[in-house]
């Protein structure tokens, strides 16, 4: 299976260069990248390294997923989000098991021998949020197959196809939960693995807890209705 790895990125430059001399490029079909707007020369860095840049033509998360899946040439897609937290190598394992007939695969936090960035610390409200949205999800559409722990995490990869079946919302913030729901509702094979997150070392996130979630419960409630 011919498999396009995609950079999502915006203002993420010092990643970038953290993050794109480990990248195992010769073992994917192509390698290219999605800009949700970058002013900090990220755009430009990649294209000096011989990646294609491609400017979302919608801004927010949903609508960098959907244009990934329209400009790439691969069979499969696997995108990478480059803020130096992430193992690279971990990129080598989606091959597999895509060739084992998988739809969707996610690089999981939640899994046993998995690290969050947040593992370090006593309280951890992202990791425990995450954690109770995948409850929540399983008891509402999951009927068959393997169960999805980590349900927000971008570092994800799916096949064209299966991707074009879900009918993803190409606005807001969904994407990661909107996946995994669909992919309960429609009966993909789905599989995580687990992968080791480390703490960002410069910046902030894009996604705030409160804010996110909010937006995320509007999805569900929307999702909950929906007929297809």
């Amino acid at each position: 299976m011919k498999t396009t790895l995609c950079l999502i990125v915006w203002n993420e430059l010092e990643g970038c260069k953290n993050d794109v001399p480990n990248l195992p490029l010769h073992n994917f079909f192509e390698v290219i990248a999605v800009d949700g707007g970058s002013t900090d020369g990220t755009a430009e860095y990649l294209e000096s390294q011989g990646i294609k840049v491609y400017k979302q033509p919608k801004p927010g998360l949903n609508a960098a997923y959907v244009h990934a899946n329209q400009m790439a040439s691969g069979d499969s897609i696997v995108v990478f989000f480059a803020k130096g937290t992430l193992p690279t190598e971990d990129l080598l394992k989606f091959g597999p098991l895509f060739d084992a007939g998988y739809d969707l695969v996610i690089a999981s936090r939640m899994l046993p021998g998995s690290v969050n960035e947040e593992d370090a610390y006593l309280l951890r409200p992202r990791k425990w949020a995450v954690i109770m949205l995948a409850y929540m999800v399983e008891l509402i559409w999951r009927r068959e197959g393997n169960i999805i722990r980590d349900v927000l995490h971008g570092f994800k990869g799916w096949r064209r196809e299966s991707f074009d079946r879900m009918k993803i919302l190409d606005k807001g913030l969904s994407i990661d939960l909107e996946m995994v729901v669909r992919s309960y509702k429609l009966k993909f094979k789905r599989i995580e693995f687990p992968t080791k997150e480390l703490p960002r070392g410069y910046g902030e996130t894009h996604f705030k807890i409160w804010p996110t979630g909010k937006k995320l419960l509007a999805y569900l409630w929307f999702e909950l209705r929906r007929q297809d």
